[in-house]
């Protein structure tokens, strides 16, 4: 069960109000993550797209973050702190994504490019649309023909 987060924005206003009442960096593996206690909540703060615990993997980052927030006390617990790279799951997923739409755009501007050659061909035949619908409709007529006679499309 993932934990309940605040955001950059939460975080800024509780600040502002004067609201936050202490800031703990709470090592793991790969990195910091920030827990903010206010009122009777405690929150880990969220990465801004995952909405996943942020981890912050270099410690001056954090701080530099921490300070442009406002904050410039907390506290460091390293127990559980290891050096190394921490998973992104979500990310390998998003990079998956990505590479999958440029895949679409580049076919997608390709099929244009076809299209815009093929209109601006001199030898072009152009038709109404009012005769491209006649010949859907007499395709399409063809079709439920064979589809009843149960007669296979050629």
């Amino acid at each position: 069960m993932t934990a309940e987060t605040i955001d950059h924005t939460t975080l800024s206003r509780l600040v502002e109000a004067g609201s936050v009442d202490a800031v703990n960096v709470v090592g793991k593996t790969g990195g910091w993550s920030v827990v903010i206690r206010y009122g009777k909540a405690e929150r880990p703060l969220a990465a801004q797209r995952s909405r996943q615990v942020r981890v912050f993997k270099r410690m001056d980052t954090l701080v530099s973050y921490l300070k442009d927030v406002g904050i410039s006390r907390f506290e460091v617990d390293a127990t559980d702190y290891a050096p190394g790279i921490a998973s992104r799951p979500d990310r390998a997923a998003a990079l998956r994504r990505t590479h999958e739409a440029a895949e679409y755009d580049k076919w997608f501007r390709k099929q244009v490019e076809k299209a815009i050659r093929e209109a601006d061909d001199p030898n072009a035949v152009w038709i109404s649309a009012q005769e491209a619908e006649e010949r859907m409709d007499k395709l399409q007529a063809e079709l439920f023909a064979q589809l009843e006679s149960g007669d296979k499309a050629s």
